[in-house]
């Protein structure tokens, strides 16, 4: 039986106003799987160096199982800042260990015994990391439930990166503003928002699409299935890891057979909670799990 769910790709330090705290949207995903019970492991690379030892060291001490080579090159680091409202934009620092993450044996493995795999386009900037991530998602059994969280930032995607991993996913997950800028990219004039979401379903063979539009709510499109819930009202501190903790608890409840809209529900409950917390890993509440 396949066992191990993945968060494969970039692991690094958001420096936020009150300091730095670990990140990085595949190591999100994969703590917020395991707080589910299901056994999560996130696969990127460090770097030989301080910051390299501090993740090592909070992984442990949350009980994240991980797959972190050390290389070569810096841990990777992304300077965060906040607005009033606390939305945050992102420096994210190149040339570091997440862009140099190698295919090792090890790696290998944990590809054929991978239940579900969470990735994005932002690991997938270097050629390095990029052949990993695909070499990874070939290695999968046939089964794998295969997550594409789009990840859009800065300038780090081209047409043809999106177009190759839209190709061998299962699931999308997208926001309201990458949705606009697939819209451009893929010459899709004219649609309102839900239209382009059953376009991209249906032209790439799709399971599901999660769409995300941060206080406007949210969607999950599926063949035959429309799912829409509100964003709660909550406090916020931040809004950092939040969307890694709504596709986690997603993912997790689809595993567990819940149904879209109950999965769905979940994963909006469990991110406005993430909102309320500071950082990008709070612990949650266990009234939410399962």
């Amino acid at each position: 039986m396949k066992q191990i769910i993945v968060g494969l790709g970039e692991a690094l330090w958001d420096c936020l106003p009150e300091g730095s705290k670990l990140g990085g949207a595949p190591a999100n995903f994969a703590y917020h799987v395991s707080q589910f019970g299901h056994e999560a492991v996130a696969i990127s690379a460090l770097g030989k160096d301080v910051l390299g030892d501090q993740t090592i060291k909070e992984f442990d001490e949350k009980g994240l199982k991980y797959i972190m080579p050390l290389v070569d090159f810096p841990t990777g680091t992304v300077q965060v800042e906040l607005d009033d409202e606390g939305v945050p934009t992102y420096d994210i620092k190149t040339n570091v260990a997440w862009d140099n993450i190698p295919f090792t044996p090890e790696v290998e493995e944990a590809a054929k015994n991978c239940r579900a795999v969470c990735f994005g386009s932002l690991a997938q900037r270097s050629l390095v990391s990029r052949n990993t991530i695909q070499q990874f998602l070939s290695a999968t059994p046939e089964d794998c439930l295969k997550i594409f969280d789009i990840n859009l930032r800065q300038n780090f995607y081209t047409k043809e990166i999106i177009e190759e991993n839209l190709q061998k996913a299962n699931i999308l997950k997208i926001n309201d503003e990458e949705l606009v800028t697939i819209g451009r990219l893929f010459d899709y004039p004219g649609l309102n928002m839900e239209d382009k979401c059953w376009l991209i379903l249906g032209k790439y063979n799709l399971d599901m699409l999660v769409l995300t539009c941060g206080t406007q709510g949210s969607y999950v499109f599926a063949p035959g299935v429309s799912s829409y819930q509100p964003t709660p009202k909550v406090e916020v501190a931040d809004t950092v890891g939040a969307g890694d903790s709504f596709t986690g608890s997603f993912c997790a409840a689809i595993l567990a057979d819940k149904t879209i809209e109950e999965a769905h529900e979940l994963a909006v409950q469990v991110s406005a909670y993430v909102c309320t917390q500071k950082g990008a890993m709070p612990v949650i509440p266990e009234d939410y799990k399962f």
